[in-house]
Order: C-alpha cells, then sequence, then structure tokens
C-alpha cells in the first residue's frame, strides 16, 4: 500500500487477512473504483457506490440469457467454472444466482419460511441447542470458539428448518465448505476437485433425502417444497439447488460471524461489561457485529445496460465488485467507523446487502446471534483471550477467524 494512486490488492494474502480495513480505506480514497485485473471487475468501495449497483434493476448477479452461449462458455473457461457437471447443474445455477422472474418465483417459495413471526418460533430450538452444547463445554477452562462451539451451530438449525436429520449436521457443514470455497478467488484444479466432489455427494445425499419426504412428509420445508414442486414451481434441479443453497447460504457465514463478534468483544471489554448490565442492548450490538465485521464482505454484479458512475461510463457486460466489508466503514456514511460502537443507530449497514438479493436468513441470523450471546454472557462470568495471535481466512469472499483460543469462567 505504499503508492496511494496504485493500492496492491491481493485478497489472498495474510496481510490482506489480518487487517484488510486499511486497504479498503486505499481503495476508498482513489477518485475512481479500483479494477482487478485477477478477476477482470470494477471493485467499488464507498457505501453509496455499493448501494447504488446493488439497488439498481439492470444489475444481475447472472447473464444467462444476456449474453451467448458462446459467450457463457468462454467466460467460464476463463473463471474455471467449466468442467463441473453438477456444480454447473445446481451451484452455479441457483435462487442466488438467478435474476427476474426466476428469481422471484424461487425465492417467494422460501421466503415465508424466513419471516420474522416464522423465525422466532425456531427461537426454542436454538435455545435448547445452545444449552445442551454448553452443558458439555463449560466444564471446560478452554476452548477453540470456532470449532468447539460456533461451528456446531447452524448446520443443526438450519438442517433443523429443512428436515435434516440431527445426526447429518456435522456432515452438511463438511460439505458446505468444500462447494463455497470455489466461490473466491484461488480456483486452482484441487480446489475444483473438491468442490464437484462434495456437490455431487450432496445432490445424491438430498435426492435420497427427498425420497423420504415423498413417502413420508413431515411438518418441514422440504416436505412443503415437495408439495410446490408437484404445482409446477420447481424443476427437479431447481429443487436441489434450492435445498443446497438454503443449507450452505448461512452455514459458514453464521460461525465466521459468531467468531468474529466474540473476537471483537474480547476486544472491546467495556462494551462486554455494558452488555451484561444491560441485555436489552444485545440485538443493537449484534447489527454493529454485522457492520464491523461482515462475514460475507464481497458480492457482484454485472451490468446489463450502461451505467455511469463518478462521472465514468461502464458499458453492458461490465462486473462490479460489491465491497461490503469497505462500504461498512465508509466514514461518509458511519460516524467514527472503525470503532466498535454498540450505541450506534440507526446502522443501516450492508452487511445482508440490499435490493432484490437482499440476505434471505438475516432474521434467521439475527435471532440466532441474539440467543447466542444472551446465553454465553448468562451463563460465563468472565471471557479472556488464550491466544492474542487470532488467524483469520484468507480470502475476498469470507471474513472470519480461523480460530479463537478462549478462556472461559461460569457464572
Amino acid at each position: 500500500m505504499s503508492d496511494p494512486l496504485h493500492p496492491t490488492f491481493d485478497p489472498l494474502s495474510k496481510g490482506f487477512s489480518e487487517d484488510p480495513y486499511s486497504v479498503y480505506e486505499a481503495l476508498r480514497a482513489l477518485n475512481n473504483p479500483f479494477y482487478f485485473d485477477a478477476q477482470d471487475m470494477w471493485l467499488l468501495s464507498r457505501y453509496e457506490d455499493v448501494a447504488a449497483i446493488a439497488t439498481n434493476p439492470d444489475m444481475v448477479r447472472s447473464l444467462a440469457g444476456i449474453e451467448t452461449e458462446q459467450e457463457s462458455r468462454e467466460r467460464q473457461r476463463r473463471a474455471n467454472w467449466h468442467d463441473m457437471p453438477f456444480h454447473e447443474r445446481v451451484v452455479q445455477f441457483s435462487l442466488l444466482d438467478s435474476d427476474g422472474e426466476v428469481h422471484r418465483r424461487l425465492r417467494k417459495q422460501v421466503f415465508g419460511e424466513f419471516s420474522v413471526r416464522n423465525v422466532a418460533e425456531l427461537e426454542p430450538v436454538v435455545q435448547g441447542f445452545v444449552d445442551r452444547l454448553l452443558t458439555d463445554l463449560a466444564q471446560r477452562e478452554e476452548i477453540e470458539f470456532v470449532e468447539d462451539f460456533a461451528a456446531h451451530i447452524p448446520g443443526f438449525i438450519i438442517g433443523h428448518l429443512l428436515g435434516v436429520p440431527a445426526e447429518d449436521s456435522r456432515q452438511l457443514r463438511i460439505w458446505s465448505e468444500q462447494v463455497v470455497q470455489f466461490f473466491d478467488v484461488d480456483r486452482s484444479a484441487e480446489r475444483k476437485i473438491i468442490a464437484e466432489t462434495a456437490t455431487r455427494e450432496f445432490y445424491d445425499y438430498l435426492t435420497e433425502l427427498k425420497k423420504a419426504r415423498v413417502r413420508a412428509p413431515q411438518r418441514d420445508l422440504i416436505s412443503k417444497m415437495i408439495a410446490d414442486e408437484a404445482k409446477g414451481f420447481y424443476s427437479g434441479d431447481e429443487f436441489i439447488s434450492t435445498c443446497m443453497l438454503v443449507l450452505m447460504a448461512g452455514h459458514g457465514s453464521t460461525i465466521d460471524v459468531l467468531g468474529s463478534g466474540m473476537h471483537t468483544l474480547l476486544k472491546n471489554p467495556s462494551a462486554m461489561r455494558r452488555l451484561r448490565d444491560v441485555p436489552s442492548l444485545i440485538p443493537q450490538a449484534i447489527q454493529e457485529m454485522f457492520r464491523y465485521e461482515p462475514p460475507l464482505p464481497f458480492f457482484h454484479r454485472h451490468a446489463t445496460s450502461e451505467v455511469t458512475l463518478r462521472g465514468n461510463r461502464y458499458p453492458a457486460g461490465t462486473t462490479f465488485g460489491l465491497l461490503y466489508g469497505a462500504a461498512n466503514r465508509d466514514p461518509e456514511q458511519f460516524n467514527d467507523p472503525d470503532s466498535f460502537n454498540i450505541d450506534r443507530a440507526p446502522n443501516r449497514h450492508l452487511a445482508f446487502g440490499l435490493g432484490a438479493h437482499l440476505c434471505l436468513g438475516n432474521n434467521l441470523a439475527r435471532l440466532n446471534m441474539r440467543v447466542i450471546f444472551e446465553t454465553l454472557l448468562k451463563n460465563f462470568s468472565e471471557f479472556e483471550l488464550a491466544n492474542p495471535l487470532v488467524p483469520y481466512k484468507r480470502g475476498l469472499s469470507v471474513r472470519g477467524p480461523a480460530k479463537l483460543n478462549i478462556r472461559w469462567k461460569p457464572a
């Protein structure tokens, strides 16, 4: 970052994982968006720019129906997304990566399950699972917070919602991480094999689960989706793709924000003390955790028509990288953005995105976080870092601790 006019952008570097925010600050200081040649896209780092593109109906996640078949295949090859038959069918196409009528149809079928009212009914399930998990862990003076605690929660909760047997939740996490890792900038041949193999195994698993629910429907999302498919709302691949997305979308991000949220509180002990004294502030603190360390700091959009941004014209077909992590630290939008402030209100962060692709599971994510931190602060009187060096994951699309060793003392 020695040259402010030509900053270095290397999201796979150790330096970036340790502190992406100084890099984001340098990008925001530029007069124009930053061209990231490794991905052939323009990176947007200012809140105003990110919000404008995210809410522009001419900006899409997928170029299906816009580019020719040959153009699509060439783009796949350039990005090393080709020769992955299962990944192409049910991952590269999904509710997340569709637009227009297809996106609206698929989103409509599952939207109600993630409403505030329906998600609230899951609170006893979340509370019960967290309590059981802590019953065993509380006997230990030190834990690795990510692997011993956070990693167990989303698979069970999302699996419960969909209708996956609880004993399979660990495998869901493995598949989810193996599939999702290929969305980042490192798309090596080895990572490609891992992603395609996991997708095929995940596909086979969901196909068998679907057969079981056809024989014996239950009160779960997958049974509802089977009924919706019979009414013509899903094709076979759309059914599997949507199930897979529901299971994957909030999996790694929930683990990551739990880890970064706890790490942030450990670095801000006065905030932790205040939350103990005033638990009603926890929902507000959760919002600040998402702003301060968004677990999904990057998404993309393609322009379907020419767009003007900061006086510059970008033709149809231009790809924009939306740096939510940078936008959430923009001083033009947030006062003292690099400070963790649990009193911040309003807090119009972009951790859940904006526009048509606003995160479907944002209500569930906030419920999980609220229940978990309420329970932790009530049941433990002290927390401290067991190792001050906390490594964060490397990559453009993820943000969260790889490990977080803590010591705690029951209340």
